[in-house]
């Protein structure tokens, strides 16, 4: 999955904090209410949480947290399966309707921090998925207006901690940005540089003390612990923790089977990855051929390791129809299910279709991959093999 880009410094998720006397965001009634139903969102109840989003829309149609948490709601439908495009315009509508109802709480009123909130985090989310669509110019776009409200909202926590989660995703992200993206650098020219090891020490305070952003915050954690600074054993703790809180989560429950795989668990990884197969064949909510081609791999790769052909053949193959499925066979997934599958066919003494398959490894990997290096060994050997058995029959 491509990265986020743009999405630490310009998600700021400060929305649900508590606001200065005034806000509508202030009524303790309205935060539990909509926590609750973040909460059914979080957990894929999409039709239970945006009942509550729709009422809140009726009733504050002048203001733009309904629409956001619309639009939010939206973006969680995509999040599992990040190609799919059927919710975008879902995600756009309503965020630019957060955004001209923001927009004209700001022309109001310059000091309202609400306002600002709303303004960065709605262009932030437009940002992210332009991203995802490789609409770069528009990605650009969206994230210099939402670093320009983003900027209006920093060292404002002391209001609440939830108010902490901008400024943690500025500091990580900004500099983040700077190391893998340098064209979009000049987004942040005039924007202070950022402090990782700060922004996730920040980001873990958050995840700790606040009530309404913790989510969102453990769900940028995860994947800075896991996916960039290779902390697996705390980035497991916590995808144990968001998929138990949230069971119907595919996201979740997908990160914490990929941990537990990578961590050595591999009862645990079989027990997590069967029951999202299960989910699979049940056609739950978000669970898609991306859940499918995580979790059979897994369970491919663990039967392998223990020696049960049968079953590391089975779910290799279901790996493979899974990303083929989804039209994803760039993947590494998909490749080391083949190279599996080419094992398992050369130990069977199939070298014709165990051939084909790293010939296939071949064909989508670079010449000097470390899998393209692998699947041109093994069709040396088989081939030496072949010419070994010819040899010996001839001789006979």
């Amino acid at each position: 999955m491509k990265k986020l880009v743009l999405l630490g410094l310009l998600f700021t998720q400060v929305l649900w904090a508590q606001s200065p006397k005034g806000m509508l965001l202030q009524d303790i009634a309205l935060q539990i209410e909509v926590t609750e139903s973040m909460n059914a969102m979080y957990n894929f109840k999409f039709e239970e949480a945006e009942k509550t989003f729709t009422a809140l829309k009726n009733k504050y149609s002048h203001h733009p947290l309904p629409f956001f948490l619309l639009g939010l709601s939206a973006w969680w439908k995509i999040v599992p399966e990040i190609d799919d495009t059927v919710y975008d315009q879902q995600v756009f509508a309503y965020m630019d309707t957060a955004i001209a109802l923001g927009e004209k709480l700001y022309k109001e009123d310059s000091k309202n921090y609400e306002a600002t909130f709303f303004l960065a985090a709605a262009h932030a989310f437009k940002g992210r998925l332009y991203i995802e669509r490789d609409n770069w110019v528009s990605a650009m776009l969206a994230g210099k207006e939402a670093l320009k409200y983003a900027e209006l909202t920093k060292g404002k926590h002391h209001f609440a901690p939830e108010l902490l989660l901008g400024d943690a995703l500025y500091n990580y992200y900004s500099v983040w940005i700077r190391e893998n993206y340098p064209l979009l650098r000049p987004i942040l020219t005039f924007f202070e540089k950022g402090d990782k090891a700060l922004g996730t020490e920040q980001l873990k305070t958050v995840a700790r003390n606040s009530f309404y952003t913790r989510t969102e915050a453990q769900y940028f954690l995860l994947d800075i612990l896991a996916d960039e600074e290779k902390n697996y054993e705390e980035g497991l703790q916590l995808a144990h923790y968001l998929s138990t809180t949230f069971p119907d989560n595919p996201y979740f429950e997908r990160y914490y089977a990929k941990l537990l795989y990578i961590t050595g668990r591999f009862s645990e990884a079989v027990q997590v990855s069967l029951h999202i197969t299960e989910k699979l064949a049940q056609q739950k909510i978000g669970y898609g051929p991306t859940s499918g081609r995580y979790a059979n791999f897994f369970l491919g790769h663990i039967y392998e390791l223990q020696g049960n052909l049968a079953e590391a053949k089975h779910y290799y193959h279901s790996a493979k129809q899974w990303s083929e499925m989804a039209g994803d066979t760039d993947s590494g997934y998909y490749h080391y299910a083949l190279l599996g599958l080419g094992n398992i066919a050369a130990q069977e003494d199939s070298v014709r279709l165990a051939k084909n398959y790293y010939q296939t490894i071949k064909k989508l990997t670079k010449r000097k991959s470390t899998l393209g290096k692998l699947a041109r060994e093994h069709i040396a050997k088989l081939t030496a093999l072949r010419k070994g058995k010819s040899k010996k029959q001839e001789r006979k």
